[in-house]
């Protein structure tokens, strides 16, 4: 199957047809497809679920809604949850478009790395990326000693290890505040409580995108956990070189061509990344954004296809 890159520039910026990866059609997949829209592109509307490999297609895939091949690019908005079974199909599905050529944002690796938030707080410790002392087990007995042990510094946080959106978070102030194996999905994911009120709470989302920061917010809330759907207000701020340089090096860290990242000023004043999302929501960022922040990602994407494919032309 010819690569993308074998198509003219002109083609990829009259005609580029890209999969816009969703488990629903919400506002978030609606502004990607006008922005697309606007700059000539179709964008379509894809669910992993009904995806498959087909080895007896040219392309070795089934994606709906391009019969005739595969998409010249693949926006991964959001996925749904599933059996290990099922996502690890769905990840493969990602991994094989990559292999053909496909442009995917975010490919199947840079999501591996942020969806599992132990791998993303392994890859930024060896980075040399402030973020928050983390341990992770299985063992029920092993949590119970590492919360022993490290409240002497402070209280912990425990997080799902695969959530968002502030869904799931519990303050660990002694052993006993461990829940049971069963409901941690067999996994105890701790870190280092680092928030400090200042007259409340508030951390710092930037949007990273083709490495630049194209939008941030401060999220300001009377709790700790600040996230929007949570309760916590989105306000303007224009983030500084520290904050970007930050976020930028978070973003590159898990190899995300588009990423939201979530930075926090702990007691010594110093910045430090509690996330990166591979998959980020921006609905509360563009209610303080003076951008149209689909318009700017939809524009990178077309702007890095019609880049490949000079390249291609010049090979």
């Amino acid at each position: 199957m010819p690569h993308l890159h074998d198509r003219p520039v002109r083609q990829i910026r009259a005609g580029a047809r890209i999969a816009l990866v969703t488990d629903r059609a919400d506002w978030h997949s609606r502004e990607l497809t006008r922005a697309f829209a606007a700059l000539g592109a179709r964008a379509a509307q894809v669910a992993l679920p009904a995806c498959a490999i087909e080895t007896g297609r040219p392309s070795g895939l089934a994606i709906p809604g391009f019969a005739d091949g595969v998409p010249d690019a693949v926006v991964v908005r959001s996925m749904s949850g599933g059996s290990f079974e099922a996502v690890t199909l769905r990840l493969g599905i990602l991994h094989a478009l990559r292999e053909l050529g496909v442009t995917v944002w975010n490919d199947a690796r840079a999501i591996e790395r942020c969806v599992d938030k132990s791998m993303t707080s392994f890859l930024l410790t060896r980075a040399g990326i402030a973020t928050p002392p983390t341990w992770v087990t299985e063992q029920h007995a092993a949590a119970q000693a590492i919360v022993r042990r490290e409240l002497a510094e402070g209280p912990l946080v425990l997080k799902p290890l695969f959530g968002s959106q502030g869904r799931g978070l519990k303050l660990i102030r002694t052993a006993d505040d461990l829940p049971a194996p069963a409901d941690v999905a067999g996994v105890y994911y701790l870190q280092r409580y680092v928030a400090v009120e200042r007259d409340g709470f508030r951390d710092f989302r930037l949007l990273v995108s083709q490495g630049r920061v194209v939008a941030a917010m401060a999220r300001q809330a009377t709790s700790w956990i600040t996230n929007v759907k949570q309760g916590g207000r989105p306000m303007a701020v224009v983030a500084g070189n520290e904050l970007n340089e930050l976020a930028l090096r978070a973003a590159a860290t898990v190899g995300a061509d588009f990423a939201g990242v979530d930075i926090l000023y702990g007691a010594d004043g110093r910045p430090t990344v509690l996330e990166v999302n591979s998959m980020p929501a921006w609905s509360g960022l563009q209610k303080v954004a003076r951008a149209r922040i689909a318009s700017i990602l939809a524009g990178d994407l077309i702007a890095a296809l019609a880049t490949r494919a000079r390249r291609g032309a010049t090979v």
